[in-house]
């Protein structure tokens, strides 16, 4: 017997099938990425809760990085 869903008797019920079968492997890919999206957010967030409570209230690293404008600038 063909592996070819076209020779089948019943065309209909078995393009049905195939679409279905399709659908479901695109639902359990999506599935995986959010899964894993998840468990990426989880390890940010389990490390972000080890760190010491200091290091949650030090002063932004960007602070040394702001420009300021010619004008505000005194010699």
């Amino acid at each position: 017997m063909s592996d070819n869903f076209y020779t089948e008797t019943n065309r209909t019920a078995t393009i049905r099938s195939w679409i279905m079968w399709q659908m479901l492997r695109g639902m359990g890919w999506a599935a995986a990425f959010v899964f894993a999206v998840g468990v990426i957010f989880g390890a940010i967030w389990a490390v972000g809760q080890i760190l010491p409570d200091e290091s949650k209230t030090a002063p932004s690293p960007y602070g040394a990085l702001e420009i300021t404008s010619p004008q505000s600038v005194t010699a």
